[in-house]
């Protein structure tokens, strides 16, 4: 049975948990099949805590925007019933585990970690795309994914693009199944996350008459060159 998926992202009120940054915005959305479902879960949560200029202008979101909305504890458990024992897909993971998992602490809740397993797609587009931006904008320019509603970072349309990056990026595989054994397994800031690996593809072989016909191909291909084709160069 395929581990259910689900693809997060969170907005924040700084880059640190550990010096008491919080989460303010949550979305995840779940996929069935390579599809995004209808079954989402999306809140905005007040933090209890002023918000960085800096984080404001990469979200735009404020405090006073903030001043009516649950705090964390009180989205809690809604939030560990959606996503308990799934596959959470998220783009530089351990950003958002560290947080989520500061949050949790804070509660007296488990790691997210125990009872869910990641897979980063940070580290699958790095593996993919060695030496290349691999920003969510960068790979939505790659994989030629409409950004263009994205003037702002927000969690729900972030996880909706990041969807369509990962089927992008898995594309031709036989099984979004990518498992946490020993040899395709990483920790990243001691967040473990699953790596892409190959999958088991059937192979199909040239029968003889299409042998036949890509070798006549070939040979029309270097009689064209001047007989300079680089592969007939033995």
């Amino acid at each position: 049975m395929m581990t259910r998926q689900v693809i997060l992202d969170t907005e924040t009120t700084g880059l640190d948990p550990k010096q008491g940054h919080r989460i303010i915005e949550i979305a995840c959305i779940e996929m069935v099949s390579r599809r995004v479902s209808r079954n989402t879960f999306y809140k905005r949560i007040n933090p209890e805590r002023e918000i960085d200029e800096g984080a404001t202008q990469v979200h735009g979101i404020t405090l006073e925007d903030l001043a009516h909305e649950p705090k964390f504890v009180d989205i809690a458990d809604d939030f560990l019933d959606y996503v308990r024992d799934a596959e959470l897909i998220i783009h530089n993971a351990p950003f958002d585990i560290g947080f989520i998992n500061a949050e949790l602490k804070r509660i007296g809740k488990p790691a997210i970690n125990e009872i869910c397993t990641v897979t980063d797609t940070l580290v699958m587009a790095r593996e993919l795309h060695p030496g290349r931006k691999n920003s969510l904008d960068a790979l939505c320019e790659r994989y030629a994914i409409d950004n263009s509603a994205r003037t702002y970072h927000g969690a729900l349309l972030d996880t909706e693009l990041l969807a369509e990056v990962y089927v992008a990026m898995t594309r031709g595989q036989d099984s979004l199944a990518i498992g946490l054994d020993a040899g395709n397994a990483t920790s990243v800031s001691g967040v473990v996350v699953a790596l892409a690996r190959p999958a088991n593809l059937k192979v199909v072989r040239a029968n003889a008459e299409e042998l036949r016909q890509h070798a006549e191909h070939v040979e029309r291909i270097d009689k064209a060159s001047g007989g300079k084709a680089v592969w007939m160069a033995v």
